[in-house]
């Protein structure tokens, strides 16, 4: 029998709410989600901006004039160059996103990091229920000093100065394609400098969980996939290691029902309604 994995909103909610932002996050939450999934990118004045791209995507975001944001246009807005308070002008959920058919289009921007823990947190206390965060460094070692900070210790840095301000470090899961940053993590970890309780998790598209352990050089809490490239083996062979597997992006309930059965730990997906046995919703 299928064991119940953790669901992981993938960006908040995309499939039904914009992308990385507080409707989306909050209902995920609404519907049960305990673990939020989000990526983090710095902008010009320090602040840590809840963003896929450090840049804005002109399949749904919006100037403050009112125009649509073109694909000639995205690298002008390079969010490492503009102050967060420039950032908050953009709307980024008006238009909608014609790759997810059901997303409600609405009013939205990019927030800081502090406002979705925040966000959590009070829901944590009101309902009495555990809820994780799975924040990825936006990272790339071709853009370092460009659209992000110069060292993947500065970058680091500054996201763990806005959670260890809110949340519980073991209620953390760090993630990242750019191992340099997981790497880091580890050694600081290791050094005191972060807390232990964190949990690291290598993003990986096709690499199996014997090569992610090699190149990284240690053994990280996390393994996670993409779900099209993950085996019952690659399954086994992580758990034997004493790492969890979490899968991304599954959308289709049948996939996700596949993967339990495999007996992955989670599942990061845009549709977390499509899987209800596994969630726990807010009444």
């Amino acid at each position: 029998m299928a064991q119940s994995p953790f669901i992981q909103g993938h960006r908040g909610f995309r499939g039904l709410y914009p992308e990385n932002t507080i409707p989306a996050f909050e209902h995920a939450l609404q519907v049960g989600v305990q673990v939020l999934e989000m990526d983090v990118c710095i902008s010009a004045d320090g602040q840590v901006v809840v963003s896929h791209e450090p840049y804005m995507n002109s399949s749904y975001s919006t100037k403050p004039d009112g125009q649509p944001v073109t694909k000639e246009e995205e690298k002008k807005f390079n969010l490492f160059q503009m102050n967060y308070e420039q950032i908050r002008q953009f709307d980024t959920g008006k238009r909608g996103n014609a790759a997810f058919s059901e997303q409600h289009a609405m009013a939205a921007h990019k927030p800081l990091l502090s406002e979705v823990l925040a966000l959590g947190e009070a829901f944590r206390k009101k309902y009495k229920r555990d809820i994780y965060y799975n924040i990825e460094i936006k990272s790339v070692e071709a853009e370092y000093g460009i659209s992000q900070p110069k060292t993947v210790e500065e970058f680091s840095e500054k996201v763990w100065d806005v959670i260890a301000q809110q949340v519980k470090p073991a209620f953390i899961m760090l993630q990242s394609f750019d191992f340099k940053v997981l790497k880091y993590w580890n050694r600081a970890m290791l050094e005191g400098k972060f807390p232990k309780q964190i949990q690291l998790s290598a993003l990986v598209s096709r690499k199996s969980p014997e090569n992610t352990i090699k190149d990284l050089g240690f053994t990280p809490a996390i393994y996670s996939p993409n779900y099209q490239a993950l085996s019952p083996e690659f399954v086994v062979y992580s758990h034997k290691n004493g790492m969890k597997v979490v899968p991304w992006t599954a959308n289709e309930s049948e996939e996700i029902s596949r993967l339990a059965e495999m007996g992955v730990d989670a599942v990061i997906t845009d549709y977390p309604n499509r899987v209800p046995q596994y969630l726990k919703p807010v009444h």
